[in-house]
């Protein structure tokens, strides 16, 4: 989609796989801004000047670019849209300050805590992995609590906020992580309120098509996954 008229002219840099630039396409959606999509080659040697040019610290996706300003770390993404287009509804974080420091911190944990051990039950072997995959469910179930607590169909009360767009980006990488491992990570007997806002949340009109595409990600996990278990090479 082309960025253009009372919009401004927005560019996203990113791939369709990452659940990071999944986070950014959800905002975008809901909020319905109209935006240029390019698709980035993100290996080490092939990384685009505009890319280098816009993130210059990390070098890494996604990028807003906003009339010619970039924007990096999709929930600082996820949050400056809010607020540069914040007499467009849905409002994707609380009104009230309290309420949008508690979706701030949870949003956080989401980054600090429950993708780490995704991370590390994907790439650990044995006992590490195991105890990665029960970290993950523990975090997860703190989650639960938090969605039990509001009472609501989502983190963000009725509709779709922030902490449901920081934790809904990474349920295809979560089911995928599950299908390449065979563990579990997302226990549905001990988190029923969480598996059930998951089914609804991806089945939700404008997050749906922005979900990270489940094929090629489990292409991409798959070779990742085989090359972490492989013996080493004999000299």
């Amino acid at each position: 989609m082309e960025g253009c008229g009372e919009d401004g002219q927005v560019k996203l840099l990113g791939v369709t796989r990452s659940p990071f630039v999944a986070r950014v396409r959800m905002a975008l959606a809901l909020k319905g801004i109209h935006y240029e999509f390019i698709e980035e080659d993100i290996s080490i040697q092939n990384k685009s000047e505009l890319l280098l040019q816009s993130n210059p610290v990390h070098k890494k996706i996604p990028v807003l670019i906003h009339n010619g300003k970039p924007v990096c770390e999709s929930i600082i993404i996820v949050q400056y849209i809010e607020e540069a287009w914040d007499s467009k509804a849905p409002f994707l974080m609380p009104r009230d300050p309290y309420d949008r420091a508690v979706a701030r911190f949870w949003s956080a944990f989401i980054d600090d805590n429950v993708f780490p051990s995704i991370v590390r039950a994907f790439r650990g072997q044995g006992e590490e992995q195991q105890k990665a995959g029960e970290e993950s469910v523990e975090n997860l179930l703190l989650l639960e609590e938090v969605l039990r607590s509001t009472g609501k169909a989502y983190f963000g009360g009725d509709g779709i906020g922030l902490v449901d767009i920081a934790l809904g980006a990474l349920l295809v990488l979560i089911q995928t992580v599950e299908k390449v491992t065979n563990i579990v990570l997302m226990d549905t007997q001990k988190s029923p309120l969480l598996s059930a806002w998951a089914d609804q949340f991806c089945k939700a009109d404008k997050v749906k098509n922005a979900l990270p595409d489940r094929a090629e990600l489990f292409v991409y996990l798959s070779a990742r996954r085989a090359e972490l278990t492989s013996p080493p090479p004999r000299n």
